[in-house]
């Protein structure tokens, strides 16, 4: 045992720390409790899991008005604003646009608490579209503030924040309306006084110097690795002497790395798994908002209950939320050959949500309906990690950028097509009960699909007198061990997601996200 002496001399042998060193551990430290904290603050909004029964009980809105005039305009708005918000959450360094979506969400509940019409909702569901939006920006802002080391910690504590937010919010919820017996009214209004305090709180967030895209000058004592496009476009220009000649310069360099960066893109489609999980991402993905858009209309017409405090939207998304991280956590834990058995595992799920979501086409029971949902959420859950660390392990962070912001607007658009046929009053004007058993169509096709192509792989791999190893990022073991596969893969690609998905929310509540929930 060394004595307690010499413990003291070693310690005061040992060199001090760096004072700079010192301060940013400590800019560091400082910087992530305040930024959990605003994130898990921003999902504290109690009231958004009974925007449905409220819009049709407090507001007298009509079941038809709601499903055919009120909720497509959503998907209209998020398909107008999406790519907007993506480049100008790069050009203007994340945190003005963190301010824009405080500012839609108040406006949001605004709306709901004072408006009185079908056309004051509809300019409602634009103003959600706008937070849906805005997500990306706190995504990727917190990368933008650390160096490439700390991302991965980073990625986990910010993503815990915003699921404790969501948990916390659908319980409360919860809890106010079943114990307290509040109003939905009253619950709104305290949900606007959590947004107030949230949109304070973004105004003492710093703003970066730099982004991915826009603005990629670096300070000095910011010692961070040169990004996929610094190789692509290596060196810069000498300043010009004339100002049209500069800004002509600029033009070609930036054309020149979109140039590069689409190549580099086609050249990635060659991989089969990245276009098998991004083919997963667009079709899965637009069938599952669809999902979350209108189950809170199909719970009110399984169950029109008449006392609120016997509405459990709250914990049916308080538990789905919950099932969703478990299920995310689980997936990283997996050990197969994704080459091999990614389709069959693919349409083993899709069948799955097909089973349940026929389940709440056909039952009159209020709490099949919350139990199904729950596992419905919990199966896209469970394959989204999985999805992000297939399509991740080959590219760079701004290709993965690209490839999901891509994939995100392909869905959309997707998603925005089957309602304006489906659901806008303008196209079939289906009631609830029979989208749903479009929806399951929808996906019991997916996985028909999915599994014929599990088939075929089946019957090549068997033909083969043997089986030829594939290269890394076509063939994980498990999606946890991509980090350690490429430092710059799934930490940077977080600043994209969807996707922190697309996790969700609104009376199509989706948490994780509150990627999430449309209202």
């Amino acid at each position: 045992m060394t004595p307690s002496g010499s413990v003291a001399a070693a310690a005061e042998k040992q060199p001090p720390l760096d004072p700079i060193q010192d301060q940013e551990l400590k800019s560091w430290r400082g910087l992530v409790f305040y930024l959990c904290f605003y994130g898990f603050m921003a999902q504290i909004r109690p009231g958004e899991s009974f925007i449905t029964p409220y819009l049709l009980r407090d507001k007298n809105f009509t079941n038809e008005q709601v499903t055919n005039e009120i909720i497509p305009v959503l998907s209209y708005s998020y398909l107008v604003v999406l790519v907007p918000v993506f480049l100008v959450t790069d050009y203007l360094r994340y945190k003005p646009v963190l301010v824009l979506q405080g500012l839609s969400y108040v406006s949001v509940w605004l709306l709901l608490l004072f408006g009185h019409t079908v056309l004051h909702m509809q300019f409602m569901e634009f103003f959600y579209s706008v937070t849906m939006a805005a997500r990306i920006a706190y995504s990727s802002y917190i990368f933008s503030l650390v160096r490439p080391a700390r991302f991965q910690r980073m990625a986990s504590y910010s993503r815990s924040a915003v699921l404790l937010g969501v948990f916390t919010s659908s319980v409360l919820g919860q809890v106010l309306v079943s114990a307290g017996h509040l109003s939905f009214t009253t619950l709104n209004y305290i949900s606007l006084g959590f947004l107030i305090f949230s949109l304070l709180l973004t105004l003492f967030l710093k703003r970066p110097n730099r982004s991915l895209f826009f603005n990629r000058g670096v300070p000095a004592h910011h010692a961070t690795v040169p990004s996929e496009l610094d190789h692509m476009a290596p060196g810069s220009p000498s300043k010009p002497e004339g100002g049209k000649l500069g800004l002509t310069l600029l033009a070609a360099w930036q054309n020149s790395v979109l140039a590069h960066m689409l190549c580099e893109l086609g050249a990635s489609l060659r991989l089969p798994q990245l276009r098998l999980w991004s083919l997963w991402w667009v079709f899965n993905s637009a069938g599952y908002y669809l999902i979350i858009y209108y189950t809170h209309i199909l719970w009110n017409v399984v169950s029109p209950a008449r006392d609120s405090s016997a509405v459990y939207n709250g914990g049916a998304d308080a538990a789905s939320t919950l099932l969703g991280a478990v299920t995310s956590f689980a997936a990283g834990f997996v050990k197969i050959r994704w080459a091999l058995w990614s389709k069959l595992v693919i349409a083993a799920v899709t069948l799955t949500q097909a089973g349940l979501v026929f389940l709440m086409y056909s039952t009159s029971n209020i709490w099949v309906c919350y139990v199904t949902f729950v596992l419905f959420r919990g199966a896209y859950q469970f394959l989204v990690p999985i999805a992000t660390f297939q399509i991740a392990s080959s590219l760079s962070k701004e290709l993965c950028a690209l490839v999901f912001g891509i994939n995100t607007f392909l869905a959309t658009i997707l998603k925005t097509t089957i309602t304006v046929i489906v659901s806008d009053k303008r196209g079939l004007g289906l009631p609830v009960h029979s989208q749903f058993l479009i929806y399951f169509g929808y996906f019991l096709l997916l996985s028909v699909v999915y599994f014929s192509g599990a088939m075929l792989v089946g019957l090549r791999h068997c033909r083969q007198a043997r089986h030829q190893p594939l290269p890394m990022a076509q063939e994980m073991t498990s999606p946890a061990e991509v980090a350690t596969v490429q430092d710059r893969g799934l930490d940077s690609l977080q600043t994209t997601t969807p996707p922190l998905p697309p996790e969700e929310n609104g009376w199509a509540p989706e948490p994780a996200t509150r990627e999430q929930s449309p209202l």
